[in-house]
């Protein structure tokens, strides 16, 4: 599974962001297989409407977004059942697209939710994307560059082929071909350690196969060209769920970690005021509404918080 500031100070942060971007990410956390939005049919649309405006809310916007009728947000749209493209491979569906949605009605807006390649979205907070709604981890490296108010949780989770034919565990990993999607906590640090450490002990390295979008992942995995698949837990589960039963787990669930809605480094009023939204959210059924709707309730918060003490 979004953040920038006003020019000045947006500038160094973005340098800051794009070197971020390129390492460690969200559990980025996203979907599987190439039956992104096949398969089963997709919960019925939501509608903003059913949203109260708060027009006290509103009136603690900056002054530049008051005047904005549409909010802007980046998401790698291939991470389902977070952020992900209906059938018509154009329309961005998802819990995370919901929860822009709903942002957006609170403040009197409407949610623009634009596809785009997960690790460019966090440099074009501020200047492209007012937010950034993309399962991102909140990491210390990342909070660094970008404020976040924490949403969601996720843990990692692996998967193999049915049966487990390979006989793939967590304690045989060296040698083994291992998919991730570019730019999440899964690639760095988790596999890229895990296959330091074989090679430390003699052992061959963990091959990497880090691709763009969650959904060639799966589809690597379910055709049998990698071993083993590494995503955020409610990808893993969905992307199971999904291919009809060509997957199934291995091991647990590890690492939980809170989610973020990303918001530029400079953009702290701005961030506050999203804190506050999502509170809103949760505290009227809104926020679990949307979750029950795409079956990914134990992720649940209680309460959104601005940047929350990163676990890593």
């Amino acid at each position: 599974m979004h953040i920038s500031t006003k020019l000045s100070v947006r500038l160094a942060a973005v340098a800051a962001v794009a070197a971020l971007a390129l390492t460690g990410c969200t559990t980025a956390s996203q979907d599987g297989g190439g039956e992104s939005s096949g398969g089963a049919s997709q919960p019925a649309a939501f509608d903003p409407t059913t949203v109260a405006k708060d027009d006290a809310l509103i009136a603690l916007l900056p002054a530049a977004l008051k005047e904005k009728a549409t909010l802007t947000v980046g998401s790698d749209t291939s991470y389902e059942p977070a952020e992900f493209l209906d059938k018509d491979g154009q329309t961005p569906i998802g819990y995370d697209v919901d929860f822009a949605k709903a942002i957006a009605a609170t403040l009197g807006k409407t949610a623009e939710v634009q596809t785009a390649d997960f690790s460019g979205i966090l440099p074009k907070l501020g200047t492209v994307y007012d937010m950034g709604l993309s399962s991102f981890t909140v990491t210390q490296e990342r909070s660094k560059a970008v404020n976040f108010i924490s949403y969601f949780n996720a843990g990692v989770l692996w998967a193999v082929q049915k049966g487990n034919p390979k006989g793939i565990t967590m304690d045989n990993l060296c040698g083994k071909k291992v998919g991730v999607q570019t730019g999440t906590v899964q690639e760095d640090p988790d596999v890229k350690d895990r296959s330091a450490a074989c090679v430390a002990a003699g052992q061959p390295a963990i091959e990497i196969i880090s691709l763009k979008n969650q959904t060639e992942v799966t589809t690597r995995l379910v055709g049998g060209t990698i071993d083993a698949m590494s995503a955020d837990s409610p990808i893993t589960r969905n992307a199971m769920a999904k291919t009809n039963g060509q997957l199934e787990t291995l091991g647990d669930v590890y690492d939980s970690a809170e989610q973020g809605i990303a918001i530029a480094k400079a953009d702290t009023e701005f961030a506050g005021v999203i804190e506050k939204v999502m509170n809103k959210l949760i505290d009227d059924g809104s926020y679990m509404k949307i979750l029950e709707k795409w079956n990914n309730t134990e992720g649940a918060v209680t309460q959104a918080v601005l940047n929350p003490a990163p676990k890593n």
